[in-house]
């Protein structure tokens, strides 16, 4: 008797879907979907202990320190031209991606995250709650910022050049107007806050997502609150800018900057955005 032959079928396997798409079956859109999960995010944020949130918020202030150190490495070697000022500029890319990528708190991302729980559901309990992540995160960061422009100024850690080019790199920075720090601090909100909102439609590509936004950042020279004060409490430890014009010229307008580029234009057009949708979806009374 001929011994029986079994063809094998070949099983073809779905990718699976993101979060995103498997919500999106339910919404109205994927910018309701992101919408949801970007809450979600927030609602936890918020309900987190104090000590955690500083901690992770101190550690994000250090790590973001990288990104004026691989800008101000680049800038020593490279030299004093266009063309390297654009892979000068990567360099300010590397805090950003070491943050994100080890779930460490950073401020401008907190503009975003929890202000949609905010908006969804306006009450001072979580007006209260969104005022105590920022004030946590940003004072951790700030915290976290200072150790390491301590470090920076104080140990014999780099060559000649390197200090430098972190010298020319605040310099930089304050050359501009108390009001030109607000205004770059809006496109820089408004940016960050589009990446948060980008990584959770794109997640597999996350790292480039990362770097693509924050190397526009760099090169249009937009200010960023946290990476900003690591540059500026450099030269304040150096004894090369006092502390009035560090506070009123740069930290309070660009904090202002991003909190309105990030919180009230971004979150505020993309709540806008899916409460259009999700109106538009329910059935007519």
């Amino acid at each position: 008797m001929a011994p029986e032959v079994v063809k094998e079928t070949e099983v073809v396997k779905e990718a699976p879907k993101s979060e995103v798409e498997a919500l999106e079956e339910n919404l109205p859109s994927a910018a309701a979907a992101v919408h949801q999960l970007i809450r979600e995010d927030g609602e936890k944020e918020m309900r987190r202990k104090f000590r955690a949130l500083l901690w992770s918020a101190i550690a994000g202030g250090i790590t973001m320190s990288t990104s004026m150190l691989a800008r101000a490495i680049l800038a020593a070697h490279l030299p004093d031209t266009d063309p390297a000022f654009l892979i000068e500029s990567a360099g300010y890319t590397v805090g950003f991606i070491l943050v994100i990528a080890t779930g460490q708190q950073l401020f401008t991302e907190n503009t975003v995250t929890p202000v949609l729980p905010l908006m969804t559901s306006p009450t001072w309990r979580n007006l209260g709650k969104v005022g105590r992540l920022w004030g946590v995160v940003l004072a951790g960061n700030i915290i976290g910022g200072a150790i390491a422009a301590a470090v920076f100024a104080f140990l014999p850690m780099f060559s000649a050049n390197v200090d430098a080019a972190m010298i020319e790199i605040g310099e930089g920075l304050m050359e501009n107007t108390a009001f030109e720090m607000f205004s770059k601090g809006i496109v820089a909100g408004w940016l960050i806050a589009t990446l948060v909102w980008t990584l959770r439609s794109f997640e597999s590509w996350a790292f480039v997502m990362i770097f693509l936004v924050t190397y526009l950042v760099a090169l249009g020279d937009f200010t960023h609150i946290i990476v900003g004060t690591i540059e500026v409490l450099y030269l304040i430890f150096l004894g090369q800018l006092e502390i009035a014009p560090a506070i009123f010229r740069f930290g309070i307008p660009t904090l202002l900057g991003n909190v309105v580029g990030g919180a009230f234009i971004f979150a505020l057009i993309s709540h806008a955005q899916v409460q259009a949708d999700v109106d538009h979806s329910r059935p007519a009374q």
